[in-house]
């Protein structure tokens, strides 16, 4: 096993010296006979793993391929990080984002690891360079995105090289069922072909089962082992209002969370723009993220999020992925995602620190037609868009359920739960009303048609529309035909959509749309249990107070915040000088957990939550005497 452990620290930069005192740290802490964890120790500066990262490396390590599905903030990079380094060779990392391939390779530098990626910001002579060093073996991880690794040119080079791993972030992607899917992820399917060997590692935050099974089978054939860990984030307060005048609404809530920091997620950037120059003036400091600004705009605003308190960003989708601030007290959408993955991996950005966070949205049909139009004009498959506009029609039914949000949430990717006690309509009874006949009368037309058909056809057959459809499959015949003409066709639809969201029914399983009866809805239907709907979505102040929800806080409010401050400052001239995201010097937990503990020297600053032996020689003096100065 010493040898193994040996090979790791090849991939560590600067020579021998620095490998003797990676030894000398962790020596009398770390057992010899686990090697992963001596490099989490001596390279990242972590004392234990995080749930679920031990099983998901010991599965690598003994050569097998693993799904890893993991929530937000969980640690997934260390997944493949720490085994790259412990098996030696070359691992490729694909990943879908230039700035996040490049902010990460820019972190494993800062560690002492040899990182390298290759991408088209950069220049031919870079790319070069970096291959250069790929290719004599100083590099170990290699990221690339899918389009640049699936040419033949680049498949046949690395063929040569020793592969040892293979991880490919944001793996939903792969999926044509999942949220993000692109199309550039399709050619990934032959990877375990071209390197037979290589071990494969597939992370994602956000896969529902239909899209963990097809990334099964896309990516491995079937033949993979899958680790999920529990989506739920206690911590964070869901809540819902029907829009009405989004600039008020938001303000009413952002001077609910005086001196925090947030996250603010606006369809369009001219929104963005808007919203944060409306917060400003009404004396929120506020800023603006998305991908029509400049890369020097970004940079900055994204480095005075992650350093300054107080400090909320109004964005796009195109900020978040990768950032990592634990102290984000809420996260708010002024508009409604895309989907439920879409939504749970966004709110999943609020609360890392376990303390109470919120999760608010607002929530209009002008979104509804906005989001249907955005699919319809999407280039791709018709089955694909069927399969998006389902997915929105979910997210439409957990906006609209009377029911516990998170029981809602959960249940969508497959997970029980009891009523959280933490969610607006838990806390704030909504207007709520028996729907039990109603719901039966839907229960009826489902199963007299065969279970095989989706809502909008189930209304037709309700509202006894004799539709081509209808006629050609003789439901005109059907006793539930014209059984539900008391009520128009929202009052139907919306239904349908609690019913699916509260999981009586159920999506066909096999993709093609049908609705079918849920265990819970022949419960229903036979008498055993009722239904409540809601029968209205308007706004509502919150008058339920938010239950602690067992999350660990990091004490943090006790520390000295100036201190704080000070630490924060320090990271971001050297964030500056080095050309990197402030983040990527030390996380905030790191900060906060060095004002906490006030080291006085380089033995005390390393045992600094996520100090390892690179950061320690590179960075310790420098805080250390930031630290001391402080009064």
């Amino acid at each position: 096993m010493d040898f193994v452990f040996d090979r790791s620290h090849a991939a560590l930069s600067g020579g021998a010296d620095r490998r003797n005192s990676l030894m000398q740290i962790s020596a009398a802490s770390v057992p010899a006979e686990d090697p992963k964890r001596r490099v989490l120790k001596d390279v990242f500066g972590f004392d234990d793993f995080r749930p679920g990262q031990a099983p998901v490396m010991e599965t690598l390590l003994a050569g097998r391929h693993v799904l890893a599905v993991m929530p937000t903030g969980a640690g997934k990079s260390l997944c493949y990080q720490v085994p790259a380094l412990v098996l030696g060779g070359l691992t490729i990392v694909v990943s879908p984002l230039v700035a996040l391939m490049q902010d990460q390779v820019a972190a494993l530098r800062l560690a002492g690891v040899a990182a390298d990626t290759i991408n088209s910001s950069l220049d031919r002579e870079a790319n070069v360079a970096a291959w250069r060093r790929v290719a004599s073996g100083q590099t170990r991880l290699l990221y690339l995105a899918p389009e640049r690794l699936m040419t033949e040119r680049m498949l046949e080079a690395l063929a040569r090289l020793d592969i040892s791993l293979i991880a490919i972030d944001e793996a939903h992607c792969i999926s044509q069922w999942g949220p993000a899917f692109r199309r550039e992820y399709e050619e990934l399917s032959r990877l375990s072909g071209i390197f037979p060997d290589a071990p494969i590692i597939a992370l994602t935050a956000t896969a529902d089962e239909a899209t963990r099974n097809d990334i099964a089978a896309r990516l491995f054939a079937g033949r993979v082992e899958s680790l999920v860990l529990g989506f739920d984030r206690p911590n964070i307060k869901l809540g819902i209002e029907a829009k009405q005048n989004s600039k008020r609404q938001l303000l009413d809530f952002v001077q609910r969370h005086p001196g925090r920091s947030g996250i603010i997620y606006c369809l369009s950037r001219k929104k963005t723009e808007e919203m944060a120059a409306f917060l400003e003036r009404n004396g929120v400091t506020a800023l603006a993220y998305h991908a029509g600004m400049s890369k020097d705009a970004r940079e900055a605003n994204q480095n005075a999020f992650m350093t300054l308190s107080g400090v909320v960003m109004v964005a796009t989708i195109a900020f978040g992925m990768g950032i990592d601030k634990p102290d984000v007290a809420y996260v708010f959408h002024t508009d409604m995602p895309g989907s439920l993955e879409a939504y749970y991996q966004e709110i999943g950005r609020a609360g890392r620190d376990g303390r109470e966070a919120e999760a608010h949205m607002l929530f209009g049909l002008g979104d509804i037609r906005m989001r249907r139009l955005f699919i319809d004009d999407e280039d791709a498959a018709a089955e694909h868009k069927r399969r998006a506009h389902r997915r929105l029609d979910t997210l439409i039914g957990y906006c609209e359920t009377a029911q516990c949000r998170r029981q809602v949430l959960l249940g969508y990717f497959g997970e029980e739960a009891s009523p959280c006690g933490n969610c607006d309509n838990c806390l704030d009874q909504v207007p709520r009303a028996d729907g039990t006949a109603e719901a039966r009368i839907i229960l009826a037309a489902v199963a007299q048609s065969g279970e095989r058909f989706g809502a909008a056809h189930v209304i037709d057959i309700l509202l006894g529309h004799e539709t081509e459809k209808v006629l050609a499959r003789g439901h005109e015949r059907l006793a539930s035909f014209g059984s539900g003409v008391a009520h128009k066709k929202d009052f139907w639809l919306s239904l349908i959509r609690q019913l699916v969201a509260g999981g009586f029914l159920e999506p066909d399983p096999s993709g093609h749309g049908g609705l079918a009866i849920a265990e819970k809805g022949h419960a229903l239907g036979g008498g055993e249990i009722p239904f409540q709907y809601r029968i209205e979505t308007r706004h509502r102040a919150a008058r339920g107070k938010l239950r602690s929800a067992g999350g660990t806080a990091t004490g943090s409010e006790g520390l000295d915040a100036s201190l704080l401050a000070t630490l924060k400052a320090l990271r971001l001239r050297l964030a500056k000088e080095r050309q990197v995201p402030a983040y990527v010097i030390f996380s905030d937990r790191t900060l906060i957990d060095m004002a906490e503990r006030r080291p006085r020297d380089l033995d005390a600053f390393a045992e600094v939550n996520g100090v390892g032996a690179a950061k320690l020689r590179e960075f310790g003096e420098i805080f250390l005497s930031a630290i001391a100065a402080h009064q």
